[in-house]
């Protein structure tokens, strides 16, 4: 199946969900957008350029061609917020990107001789933490300029106790006291965008009117029109928000909002993360450009603001590369999900109780 196809699929799949949670005015909105798509689509752009001046590929429609798979695994081993030993800086030195490469070669040398020797009889397996040249970054985050997640209002500090993850909760007793990606419905937004020790998988599919954003954890597909239909009512909050793009030149910037506030703005299984869940309500905006700087080279950011919870906005700058070798494999992850009934069972049996919660004799 070619991409285009693919996108088809999934963005009719997202519109069917659209209208019957919408009712017949959803289904009017949704077919009006296919309209939008197929007038965007017989008036092609002209031709864009790369930064040197090069020929940027364009889709058969005109808009610029973002397609392929983008995934972002040479980024687990740099922290979300900067060491602050590095102070503003941006990019390691020569002697420091060194020493980083080598702390890199030894634990791969260390997972190497694991599964040669398979002592623990089940090997060891980690995606490769292999950097490259282009990604000598100090921190994902650019702005503030010291590289830190804004403090918390008040408000922030308030809400914090309510975004909880299986590693900052002591007491377990529901679903509910798990967060989002512990149940297995979505990482989120921005989290969704940043990486972790796997499933770092990110494939972009277009289609005219749209633009897919393919996610290989969880396998949530972001489906953002760019065809320039208005936004959802405020009244309709999802997971992962409601996006909405447009070109910029040759530059995609999709901006998402209408989020639920029930999931972190970060949480702790990305590196150098806040050690906690980083609350967020339902006014969190996140806004993302997507440049296409070479054939195979994609620089990335994402703006994320929420006032009510944030006392200043912070952003993440990424370069993104090319990896048409790259797969997605099945993510079961309620399938294999044992760990929420063993930390209810656990905390029960810690607190007396037998595993459905009544007192031990």
């Amino acid at each position: 199946m070619n991409q285009q196809a693919l996108a088809q699929i999934l963005i009719v799949t997202a519109s069917a969900g659209l209208a019957a949670c919408s009712g017949p005015e959803g289904a009017a909105e949704a077919e009006a957008g296919g309209g939008a798509a197929t007038a965007a689509a017989q008036e092609p752009q002209t031709s864009f350029t790369y930064p040197d001046g090069s020929p940027h590929p364009v889709t058969p429609w005109g808009d610029p061609d973002l397609q392929g798979m983008w995934p972002i695994m040479h980024l687990f081993s740099t922290r979300l917020q900067r060491d602050p030993k590095y102070g503003d800086r941006r990019f390691l030195n020569d002697e420091e990107w060194a020493e980083a490469q080598a702390v890199l070669q030894r634990r791969e040398e260390r997972y190497r001789n694991e599964i040669d020797s398979n002592k623990m009889g089940m090997g060891h397996w980690a995606e490769t933490t292999t950097r490259v040249e282009a990604a000598r970054l100090t921190s994902l985050i650019s702005y503030p300029p010291d590289g830190q997640i804004p403090a918390l209002t008040a408000r922030g500090e308030e809400l914090v106790p309510q975004f909880r993850s299986d590693d900052t909760h002591d007491v377990f007793d529901s679903p509910a006291d798990f967060d989002a990606w512990d149940r297995c419905i979505t990482r989120g937004l921005p989290s969704s965008m940043l990486p972790f020790n796997y499933n770092n998988g990110i494939q972009i599919i277009q289609s005219p009117g749209y633009v897919v954003i393919n996610l290989e954890m969880i396998h949530e597909a972001r489906i953002v029109p760019v065809d320039d239909r208005p936004p959802l009512d405020s009244d309709i909050k999802q997971w992962l928000g409601e996006s909405r793009g447009y070109w910029d030149g040759a530059t995609l910037v999709v901006e998402t909002t209408n989020f639920n506030g029930k999931v972190g703005m970060t949480n702790v299984g990305i590196p150098g993360s806040p050690r906690r869940d980083t609350p967020t309500t339902t006014g969190m905006k996140v806004t993302e450009r997507f440049t296409r700087v070479a054939d195979d080279q994609i620089d990335y950011e994402m703006t994320i603001e929420d006032p009510e919870v944030m006392t200043d906005k912070w952003t993440v700058s990424y370069p993104m590369f090319l990896d048409p070798e790259y797969e997605f494999f099945e993510y079961a992850c309620h399938e294999g999900n044992t760990a929420v009934r063993n930390f209810i069972e656990t905390s029960r049996y810690e607190r007396g109780l037998t595993p459905s919660g009544q007192p031990r004799e």
